[in-house]
């Protein structure tokens, strides 16, 4: 059976894309944090099926919740960066983001006592705008990247990249492994979770991981532990689109969850990389 890669965004509630217009940056020490309750949920859920995973962290979360990177790592999962506080990359020049994810880094390592390899970026964000970005992370010292969607989308998306794993920096070890995606005819699906993951049928996941396996590839798949939280504050002046978006089946989360667990087999990014970069395709935009 092929082990696909299973990782979770770690971020709270009011720190969502859909929300970066309706809720300020400088408000968010005033709101509840409920990140670490809901990452202890996720932990256990993990811990019943049996499967390990990778947890892509905001620094802004590691600072506050210290107890739940130690619990991440000391239960056997990967932690690795999400950026500082969840900044598009393409709205940052190189140097910012060569700071910001310099920051996470060093916050990330002081909570856990454990090395960090591993970087996605907050909502897909590096693409045909700034293909510079994985230069910065192979300047970094980074392994790998799980940053790209190659779809189309409204809040992101790199149509043109490869859909599994590619070398996008020349000389580098740097691997690059996108979110998946799934094909009807020629076009390209976004089925590598999140919202789609809540608001589909789960018969079309499945369906998506089972087409990826059977090319002999690994899926890789994300949620944020805000979708297993059906209780979480209502932002009523968000856009009904982005309302939407976010409350859609948050009941319902973790019963997919569970199902999803159970029908495939899944581990950590890190261990994904390191089979994937044997045979990623050199591709540099």
């Amino acid at each position: 059976m092929i082990v696909n890669g299973l990782s979770v965004d770690v971020e709270d509630w009011f720190q969502v894309g859909a929300f970066e217009n309706t809720i300020s940056r400088a408000d968010w020490d005033g709101l509840e944090l409920r990140v670490g309750d809901n990452v202890a949920r996720i932990l256990d859920l993990f811990d019943e099926a049996g499967v390990k995973a990778t947890f892509f962290t905001l620094g802004w979360v590691a600072e506050r919740n210290r107890a739940a990177m130690q619990s991440i790592v000391n239960r056997g999962h990967e932690l690795a960066s999400h950026g500082y506080d969840h900044t598009r990359v393409f709205t940052l020049t190189r140097n910012q983001f060569s700071a910001d994810i310099a920051k996470a880094r060093a916050i990330l390592e002081d909570a856990s006592g454990k090395a960090v390899t591993g970087y996605r970026a907050p909502s897909f964000s590096i693409d045909a705008r700034n293909p510079w970005a994985h230069e910065v992370l192979a300047e970094h010292g980074y392994a790998y990247s799980s940053s790209v969607a190659p779809v189309v989308h409204d809040h992101y998306g790199w149509r043109e990249a490869p859909r599994f794993a590619f070398d996008p920096v020349p000389g580098s070890d740097l691997v690059e492994i996108p979110v998946t995606t799934a094909l009807l005819g020629k076009r390209r699906l976004a089925a590598g979770g999140g919202g789609f993951f809540r608001v589909l049928p789960y018969s079309f996941t499945r369906w998506a991981i089972r087409q990826v396996n059977s090319d002999h590839r690994p899926a890789v798949f994300y949620f944020h532990p805000w979708e297993v939280d059906p209780d979480q504050p209502r932002v009523s002046n968000a856009s009904v689109r982005s309302r939407l978006r976010h409350y859609t089946n948050l009941s319902r989360m973790a019963g997919k969850l569970s199902d999803l667990l159970g029908d495939f087999a899944w581990g950590r990014m890190d261990e994904l990389a390191a089979k994937e970069r044997s045979r990623s395709v050199k591709w540099a935009a």
